[in-house]
């Protein structure tokens, strides 16, 4: 059962077409600060949970490799709901998901990509500059699954070289709401932008030559071709993300 109050902020703007517009001056400082937080240069509205987020990640990492592999690693220190649902839409891909220690891994030209946790399940943090090295050796993506609370005091994911970051945005002032809704951020760089599922908005210029906000990218299936959509999922918790944004403003961890 969901409160109430989120109910009334649906992104879908067939039913709420206003709300669906007003809160992009919420929308675009939450993922810059998604983007500070995690040193990645781009980062989108928001996703449906971190399970699903790193699931996208996983699909996202294969369709950069042109699906030509066959492999994803994943650390046997993620979550564990992050992991069975990885498995879950790795089957429907006909992808091999490889489980075991990240710093061992023997990875080679099979591998579409490595997830790692970053705190880990257990609350380690370790360093991953071997795995990011041998991994891109081998012509793999580095995932790093994360948590924006932790971010405040790590090294950010984008500075010791992964390539996409996932997570829940739940610790970040978001109410654990019976279980949820709980938005999940997805950031990466630039050049990956075109193959990350979800809506980026950005600053442009209007009529009168003042910056308007404006959804800059829209690769759902709702809004392009269906053969086209990067994926089918919920791809922006309005809401949450606002809440998001409030928390790092009350906090003070970015000065949007």
């Amino acid at each position: 059962m969901f409160p109430s109050f989120l109910l009334h902020f649906s992104p879908v703007p067939i039913i709420h077409p206003p709300i669906h517009i007003h809160p992009y001056p919420s929308i675009h400082p939450s993922i810059n600060q998604v983007s500070d937080l995690t040193g990645m240069p781009m980062a989108n509205a928001s996703l449906l949970d971190e399970a699903t987020a790193a699931a996208e990640a996983m699909a996202m990492s294969f369709a950069l490799t042109k699906g030509k592999r066959d492999k994803f690693f994943v650390s046997d220190k993620v979550h564990p709901q992050t992991l069975g649902l990885v498995q879950t839409r790795a089957g429907a891909l006909g992808v091999a998901v490889v489980v075991g220690d990240a710093h061992a891994a023997a990875l080679d030209g099979t591998y579409a990509g490595v997830l790692v946790q970053y705190p880990d399940t257990y609350g380690v943090v370790e360093g991953f500059a071997g795995v990011v090295a041998r991994a891109h050796a081998a012509g793999a993506l580095v995932v790093c699954a994360s948590d924006l609370m932790a971010l405040t005091q790590l090294q950010a994911p984008g500075d010791w070289g992964a390539d996409i970051c996932v997570g829940s945005a739940q610790r970040f002032g978001v109410p654990m709401g019976f279980g949820g809704p709980h938005a999940a951020f997805m950031a990466t760089s630039d050049k990956y932008a075109r193959r990350m599922p979800g809506r980026i908005i950005g600053v442009s210029i209007d009529s009168r030559g003042k910056p308007a906000l404006r959804m800059a990218m829209q690769t759902r299936e709702q809004h392009i071709r269906r053969d086209k959509a990067t994926s089918n999922l919920c791809t922006a918790q309005v809401f949450v993300a606002y809440l998001l944004l409030r928390a790092g403003r009350v906090w003070g961890v970015v000065p949007y």
